[in-house]
């Protein structure tokens, strides 16, 4: 019996090793103070990156929108996965209004056309987890 608890503990270390060999090494920690705030070509939003060139590929940054922000219709290239963490966001996707109190969690996929509100007196910051280089392309206005 001790024999094969010897050997099972012995396969366990091995395996756990190897799991620790194939993780990615490295720690990316960014204090709030330590954000840089960058300015959008959009009037009230602003982005601050925390890993990633969000004009070259993947990226996680922070999306920041001014109280009172009503985004026009748009798309991004990449998929997105993004977190509210302030504020009172209204996403707007194929005429549905999806209110977002801080803490919620969205995906928009496939270049999804959307519009977004910053309602409230509160700034509506998030945090996104882009899959390619970040862009805004306008949409034509639906009739």
């Amino acid at each position: 019996m001790r024999r094969r608890d010897a050997l099972l503990a012995a396969g366990l270390l091995v395996l756990a090793a190897a799991a620790v060999a194939a993780s990615p090494k490295g720690t990316t920690v960014t204090a709030k103070g330590a954000l840089v705030w960058t300015d959008a070509a959009i009037p009230g939003v602003a982005s601050a990156a925390v890993e990633g060139d969000m004009a070259k590929g993947s990226s996680h940054f922070y999306l920041r929108y001014a109280a009172g922000l009503v985004t026009p219709l748009h798309h991004h290239s990449p998929d997105h996965y993004v977190t509210t963490l302030a504020g009172a966001l209204t996403l707007v996707v194929d005429g549905k209004e999806h209110r977002l109190a801080p803490g919620s969690y969205f995906a928009l996929l496939g270049k999804t056309a959307h519009t977004a509100r910053c309602e409230g007196n509160e700034d509506c910051l998030m945090f996104v987890d882009a899959r390619g280089p970040w862009d805004v392309v306008p949409e034509a206005a639906k009739p």
